[in-house]
């Protein structure tokens, strides 16, 4: 007998993919700025000096010094993120010498998001749910959509924007992509 999917689940998962495009989307174009976004080209991004662990205590930036850097932009409510996250997951650990996420997450309170990193187990660090720094992070970037991984080499420049679909169709090759790309 052959599965299929009910046309119920395709207008939810439909619906889902349109929710965390909007929720970017919004976050990325709220505020006052003199310049649209899109004529922006961030080329570097700065961290926040302090960071989360997966309990939720407050760790220096300081400590991925030397190492390229995922920014993972994703929320607990977001089917394609939660299928995604155990792959990246795996490409960190194979990596964690010279490898590190930061969860930039799009979850509707800190408690949500660290639900989340408990949840799906996640060994990395985090950026403040909902704070200034997330937000401006999201911004700057102008994130599209969730999920979406941006791979900053050791001094913040940007070698990747497509770090999803890269870690998706070159598994753990992708990191040797990312190191030979000229800064």
């Amino acid at each position: 007998m052959k599965k299929t999917c009910s046309p119920l689940f395709f207008s939810f998962f439909s619906g889902t993919i349109s929710t965390c495009l909007f929720v970017f989307s919004a976050a990325a174009q709220s505020g006052d700025s003199e310049t649209p976004i899109e004529e922006k080209e961030v080329k570097q991004v700065i961290l926040p000096e302090t960071l989360l662990d997966q309990k939720g205590e407050k760790v220096s930036a300081g400590i991925l010094e030397g190492k390229f850097v995922g920014l993972y932009f994703s929320a607990s409510w977001c089917g394609p993120c939660r299928a995604f996250t155990p792959s990246l997951i795996k490409f960190r650990d194979a990596h964690k010498n010279d490898f590190e996420v930061i969860l930039v997450g799009a979850d509707g309170s800190p408690k949500a998001q660290a639900n989340y990193m408990r949840k799906y187990k996640m060994p990395w660090l985090a950026i403040k749910n909902q704070s200034r720094e997330a937000m401006e992070i999201s911004k700057s970037l102008g994130v599209p959509h969730i999920p979406y991984l941006v791979v900053l080499d050791p001094d913040g420049n940007i070698v990747s924007k497509n770090g999803t679909k890269e870690i998706i169709r070159s598994g753990t090759e992708a990191f040797g992509t990312w190191k030979k790309l000229p800064k």
